[in-house]
C-alpha cells in the first residue's frame, strides 16, 4: 500500500490511521467488491452487442443489446447502493478523496447506462448511433470508475478484512 511510504505527512498519516475494513459484507467478503463485475461485463457486453449490428445489422444484436443494457442498469444500480452505503457507513472510506472520485465516476456511469437502456426502450432503431455513443461513452465510464477503484483497493487497502491469522 502507498500509504505506508508516506507516514512522514501528518494527514497522511492521519487517515491512514482510519478502519478501512467492509462494513457490508458476507463472512468477510466486501457485497459491494463482489457486486461490480456485473454491471462492468454488461456494460461492454452492451457495447459488443452494438457494434455486432452495426456490422451485421442483424435484429438478434438489438434484443440482445438491449437486454444487456437492462441489465447492466440493474446491475449497477444494485452495486451503486451497496458503494454508497459502504462510503457513508465507513468513516476511513469517507475521508479519502479517491472514494469520492470513485463515486462520481460510478454514479456518471450508472446515469449512462440507464439512458442507454432508455434510448433502446423508447426506439429500437435509435442504436445507431445514439445507442453507440451512449455505450462507447458508458465503456470509458467503466474504465475511470474501475481504475479509481481498483487504486482504493489496491493502493489504501479499502474493504480489506485482514484477520490476525494473515
Amino acid at each position: 500500500m502507498n500509504e505506508t511510504r508516506d507516514r512522514s505527512n501528518p494527514v497522511i498519516e492521519e487517515v491512514a490511521d482510519e478502519a478501512v475494513a467492509s462494513a457490508v459484507a458476507v463472512a468477510g467478503h466486501p457485497i459491494h467488491a463482489m457486486s461490480v463485475h456485473f454491471p462492468i461485463a454488461l456494460v461492454i457486453a452492451t457495447l459488443g452487442c452494438d457494434v455486432f449490428y452495426w456490422w451485421t445489422a442483424d435484429p438478434f444484436w438489438l434484443r440482445a443489446g438491449l437486454w444487456s443494457a437492462g441489465f447492466a442498469f440493474a446491475a449497477g444500480i444494485g452495486a451503486g447502493i451497496v458503494g454508497t452505503a459502504e462510503l457513508l457507513l465507513v468513516p476511513g472510506i469517507r475521508i479519502r478523496v479517491a472514494s469520492w472520485t470513485h463515486a462520481i465516476a460510478a454514479m456518471t456511469l450508472i446515469a449512462i447506462a440507464g439512458m442507454n437502456w432508455g434510448v433502446r426502450l423508447v426506439d429500437e432503431n435509435a442504436v445507431l448511433p445514439h445507442g453507440l455513443m451512449l455505450s462507447v461513452l458508458a465503456s470509458i465510464f467503466t474504465g475511470l470508475a474501475g481504475w479509481h477503484g481498483g487504486k482504493l483497493v489496491f493502493d489504501h487497502g479499502i474493504g480489506l478484512i485482514i484477520s490476525e491469522k494473515d
